[in-house]
């Protein structure tokens, strides 16, 4: 039986809430391949599509890995900070960014339509081990 796309992507993002660190399309399909062995990658990649378009799960660019939106923000800047060292990740609202972001972006008559920022370093617990 074919599931609905709502219920995958339910069932991509429930993956997602189940980690503490960023996935890849291809670790969430190695999940949800214990119970559907016939799942294929681009069903997992078109939930993940949705997921992001509807803000509910950010994709991390730089590392090619997804997490859930942790923070209530329709018209925010999401700042992700990715631990180099454990792969944790915080989500920050960058609200505050957004009319420095858009005035970047107009000095080049760039026309943004989404803002994530990403931050990469030490979480607190690791730069003081």
């Amino acid at each position: 039986m074919r599931k609905q796309a709502a219920e995958r992507q339910s069932e991509v993002l429930d993956v997602l809430k189940d980690h503490e660190k960023p996935l890849t399309a291809y670790a969430i399909l190695d999940q949800m391949k214990v119970g559907e062995p016939d799942l294929a990658a681009p069903t997992i990649y078109r939930a993940l599509a949705a997921l992001t378009t509807q803000g509910r799960a950010h994709k991390l660019e730089s590392i090619k890995a997804f997490v859930p939106c942790r923070c209530s923000h329709d018209a925010a800047v999401p700042v992700l900070s990715i631990c180099a060292d454990c792969g944790t990740v915080e989500e920050h609202d960058g609200t505050s960014l957004l009319d420095e972001l858009t005035a970047i972006s107009a000095q080049s008559s760039f026309n943004a339509s989404r803002h994530i920022v990403e931050i990469h370093g030490l979480c607190g617990a690791c730069a003081t081990s």
